[in-house]
């Protein structure tokens, strides 16, 4: 079965909240099969359901914060449940949430209450990186206890911040063989120095941190074929383009249009 492309809608957010089911059109025109949720923009479940089927699109996941579920995880599994998405994703923890943080027994506890209600609705919980889960941690990384926090944690892999964190994010990849449905392609750009945590980790010297620029993916530094094949090699259907800001002089849907032109003759 070929990939299939969605784009995180955290990244054309300035166009869905002028014109929501405009930008799902012109997504779909650009060749992205799906898209995965970063909020609502103020419609509800029904509506965004029906908005992404006149549009074309699969919605495939979604990012919601460990708080917002935390209120009632059942009813937010339930709200988009009903839109359609087969995953949803905790895409961040605060300091106090993580491993080794005061709040940590916690998170776990939370962790497993929302993997229950995600259970019983048919849908995998997933967890989405950033840099920091990098960090050293009980004899591995910090992403490791969180993935260990509950067995039906599946993975999410941010590939940009996987190679900021200091892997090989291809090669990292494939250790979440069978546990990673839903891949994040982000290119990027880095000059100078390694940022500060990873100084420390690796026993190098410098100051100051790396001056990061998230690209459209195939203009950065991302080695795009390798990470095509490790997605297809640990079973990821869906690839997810995720460019937090734009750049190269370029708006946000541009940007979406680049990343979408250079990786649809290339999905395996």
């Amino acid at each position: 079965m070929k990939q299939q492309l969605a784009m995180q809608l955290y990244s054309v957010r300035t166009a869905a909240e002028e014109d929501f089911f405009g930008t799902l059109k012109r997504l779909k025109e650009f060749g992205y099969d799906g898209v995965e949720f970063a909020g609502l923009y103020g419609y509800t479940p029904d509506e965004v359901k029906k908005m992404c089927e006149d549009a074309g699109l699969v919605p495939i996941s979604a990012h919601v914060s460990l708080q917002d579920f935390s209120e009632c995880p059942e009813k937010v599994v339930s709200d988009y449940a009903k839109i359609g998405c087969r995953f949803l994703a905790i895409p961040w923890l605060n300091d106090a949430d993580r491993p080794g943080g005061e709040c940590w027994e916690d998170t776990k506890k939370k962790i497993s209450r929302i993997a229950d209600a995600c259970e019983k609705a048919g849908i995998t919980l997933l967890y989405h990186n950033h840099d920091f889960e990098f960090m050293p941690y009980e004899g591995g990384y910090l992403l490791d206890a969180i993935y260990a926090a509950d067995d039906r944690l599946q993975s999410e892999l941010d590939t940009c911040w996987a190679a900021v964190g200091g892997e090989e994010p291809a090669a990292y990849l494939e250790k979440f063989a069978g546990r990673a449905p839903v891949v994040h392609l982000k290119d990027f750009d880095l000059s100078g120095p390694l940022p500060k945590f990873l100084q420390q980790r690796l026993g190098k010297k410098g100051e100051g941190e790396k001056q990061l620029e998230f690209r459209p993916v195939g203009y950065g530094m991302q080695d795009v074929e390798s990470l095509l094949a490790a997605a297809k090699k640990v079973g990821a259907g869906w690839l997810v383009v995720e460019q937090d800001n734009p750049s190269l002089g370029k708006d946000r849907m541009t940007c979406a249009k680049m990343s979408a032109e250079f990786l649809c003759d290339r999905l395996l």
